[in-house]
This record gives structure tokens, sequence and C-alpha cells, in this order.
């Protein structure tokens, strides 16, 4: 939740586990914190991607023009982007991740493991 500009995270989480497959997760969130400097300032192409293991995307990605400008003085300003998910659907387990790229180039790389859990991992 962005709170005046604070990023406030509750319930995070990298690892869904589940005992069959599909996985399907109802709903979670991504939350960035991206740091814009004076070299950034203008139109950029922003685009998530959420990738399997060899980088297939696994929905369509989402894509944004994001305009960045820069106060008078500033020497950067931060945006929280907060972006949900529902549902999540993976057909096995593995390491997936969600890719943030600007302008085509990657900056952020945000990993999630799924796990598929045979018999009973309580004494585990």
């Amino acid at each position: 939740m962005d709170y005046n500009s604070k990023l406030c995270l509750l319930g995070t989480f990298d690892t869904i586990g589940s005992r069959a497959v599909p996985i399907v997760h109802p709903q979670c969130a991504l939350a960035l914190r991206v740091c814009f400097r004076n070299a950034d300032e203008g139109d950029h192409q922003m685009t998530i991607r959420m990738v399997d293991a060899s980088g297939k995307d696994l929905m369509q990605p989402l894509q944004a023009n994001v305009d960045i400008r820069l106060p008078e003085g500033a020497d950067f300003i931060t945006r929280n982007m907060i972006l949900n998910f529902q549902p999540l659907r993976f057909e096995t387990g593995g390491t997936y991740s969600f890719e943030v790229a600007f302008n085509g180039e990657t900056k952020a790389s945000v990993p999630l493991r799924v796990v598929v859990v045979e018999g009973d991992q309580q004494g585990a």
C-alpha cells in the first residue's frame, strides 16, 4: 500500500507451495519502489513481464508510458508502483520472475519460487 508516499508492505512472500499442479494462487501484488535521477528525465516505455526459468512469458506483458520530470533542484525522485495480479496460474513448479524493464533494458528481476510439495512435510 502507498501511504503518503511511504511503501507499506504486509504479507510478503517469495514462495508459493501446493500439493498438486496446476497451482492457482488467488491474488498477489508486485510492489516496486523506483528511483529516477536527473539523467532519467523524459519519456520512457516501462514493461513488466512474468517469465519462467527459460524466459518464456506466462502472461501478456504489461506496458506503460512513463514521463519523468524532476522538481527543480531535486537530484532524484522515487515512485511507488503496486500491481495486483489475480489469479496466478502455474502449470509446474519452478523458478519464475517478474522482469521490470525501461526502454527494453531490464532494470530489476523479482524471483518467485513455485514448489510442488509431496507427502507430509510437517516433520521436515
